[in-house]
């Protein structure tokens, strides 16, 4: 814990366990004082905590605390940390990480799960295949072939399996079916949640855009209104170019790939349904895709309809107002045309 006074001056260093710190709080500091820490695993539960005994909480995210550490890269210890969350709280225009709610952490622990369920059952998947072939037993690519496939083979008497490898390999098909369970139930949680959430609702209607993105999306940002402006937004999620620009010439890159990358990878899996389609559609975001994806190419074109919609659900749910793919963006200062 490191304190000091709005001055600069040292009030007080050291460590503290993790049992006696709302108490410290409590006895040592008055109402209304900024606590900051690092965005981690427990940091908004540790926010709301002192929210509730009367401190103003503050989560840096950890890449901006970093410049602030005066010992550099090589004195990173819990001291200098502490004295580097503090230096750059006092920042006034450094974005802070907005205190999430109990709820939202609830449906983030469904999406959470889910991406741990997807990533185990692709292990599970492949470790079958593998120990399969080792015994000649060789199915076709893709997941289906292998479900369709796995118990004929398993009861197949006619190659060199072994009982034991038999038994084995049952036992693993078991522990997949187990993990669809899993996966099925969470995406019923997740899409009661998109049904139930007004602006999740909202969100769906836009082309491309499931309840899993919708959700995702809801849940992870809260307040839509922390951005200023729908630019600001599409770069938190690091759907914008990187630049390297000097003496008045621009240098566009690559996306940042800042921020949350499974929101952003849900909107790119989004873009790309979106863009599949998109030439049976005759509205104005459509056919923008369509010229875009013959002049740029299929990926740069889902990254681009991404960060596309990512605008659209700020000014959306930031205004109030419900998709309309007729819309065109009015500059501020263009001249109003009448029909």
């Amino acid at each position: 814990v490191h304190v000091e006074t709005d001055a600069g001056r040292l009030v007080w260093a050291k460590a503290l366990r993790r049992d006696r710190l709302l108490g410290w709080c409590q006895s040592n500091l008055p109402a209304g004082t900024a606590i900051a820490m690092e965005a981690c695993g427990g940091a908004h539960h540790w926010a709301r905590q002192l929210r509730t005994l009367g401190f103003v909480p503050k989560i840096l995210a950890a890449h901006l605390v970093e410049p602030f550490r005066r010992q550099g890269k090589r004195g990173k210890n819990d001291a200098n940390d502490a004295a580097a969350i503090c230096e750059a709280s006092r920042r006034p225009r450094l974005h802070t990480v907005p205190v999430k709610t109990p709820e939202q952490q609830g449906v983030l622990a469904v999406h959470r799960l889910r991406e741990a369920y997807k990533t185990e059952r692709t292990a599970v998947i492949n470790t079958i295949r593998g120990l399969c072939a080792e015994f000649g037993v060789v199915f076709p690519q893709g997941p289906e072939e292998l479900r369709r496939g796995i118990a004929d083979a398993l009861e197949d008497a006619s190659h060199e399996m072994t009982a034991l490898a038999r038994r084995a390999l049952q036992r693993a098909h078991l522990h997949w079916l187990e993990i669809e369970l899993q996966l099925a139930w969470c995406d019923e949680q997740i899409d009661i949640h998109a049904r139930q959430d007004e602006r999740a609702r909202a969100i769906s209607r836009i082309p491309g855009i499931g309840p899993v993105t919708a959700s995702a999306l809801v849940a992870s940002v809260g307040d839509f209104g922390q951005f200023d402006n729908a630019a600001q937004f599409g770069s938190w999620l690091g759907m914008t170019p990187s630049q390297d620009s000097s003496g008045g010439k621009a240098r566009l890159g690559r996306i940042t790939k800042r921020g949350d990358s499974y929101l952003r990878t849900l909107l790119v899996q989004a873009a790309k349904s979106a863009v599949m389609t998109a030439h049976k559609r005759s509205d104005p975001i459509s056919q923008w895709v369509v010229k875009l994806k013959d002049r740029v190419g299929w990926q740069k074109a889902c990254v681009a309809l991404g960060h596309k919609h990512a605008r659209i659900v700020w000014a959306m749910l930031v205004r109030g107002k419900s998709f309309d793919a007729s819309h065109v963006s009015a500059y501020p200062g263009a001249p109003v045309m009448a029909h």
